[in-house]
């Protein structure tokens, strides 16, 4: 059974509503979540702003299948951005073809990204989100390409893409 069959079954489901609530009586809820954020909107406001795969990826931490996301075969010069609130957060220039069915890039765009440890899963991963909105983003690992040697493995539907305009 894998992550997402086990998180969709019920068994799953209560067992993680169950470790949401301890983590949560031991203060330990999600460090983006504990952050100030510039924009800050309620609930409502973002469920009627995102597409539901949006929402669920940005503002809960979800994960999109892998190979379902367009900007997977977005190859052209731009600039990725929040699609919480449009800051840029990847140059296109950073995005590579790592394989893994996610949108890659080895670095992002200087003070766009917030990072946390994230234990969940049983394993130890660096979690990154928009440092203005706080929209979980993905993951970052050391298994990336030469120069950074990092792959952060983003969500495409937490991303837009601008192209760049010609001179």
């Amino acid at each position: 059974m894998n992550r997402r069959d086990f998180l969709l079954s019920s068994t799953g489901a209560i067992t993680c509503a169950a470790g949401a609530g301890v983590l949560w009586r031991l203060g330990m809820s999600s460090p983006a979540l504990a952050e100030t954020f510039e924009v800050v909107k309620t609930d409502a406001e973002w469920k009627a702003q995102l597409s539901e795969a949006a929402y669920q990826v940005l503002r809960h931490e979800d994960t999109e299948y892998p190979g379902t996301s367009p900007l997977l075969n977005e190859h052209r010069k731009g600039t990725f951005a929040c699609a919480g609130c449009d800051l840029p957060v990847y140059p296109s220039e950073t995005k590579f073809e790592s394989g893994t069915g996610w949108p890659s890039f080895w670095q992002e765009i200087s003070g766009a990204i917030g990072k946390n440890e994230d234990t969940t899963l049983g394993m130890t991963r660096t979690e990154v989100h928009c440092r203005r909105c706080g929209g979980h983003l993905g993951h970052v690992f050391n298994d990336g390409p030469k120069p950074t040697g990092l792959r952060h493995c983003i969500n495409g539907v937490a991303l837009t893409f601008k192209p760049a305009t010609p001179a």
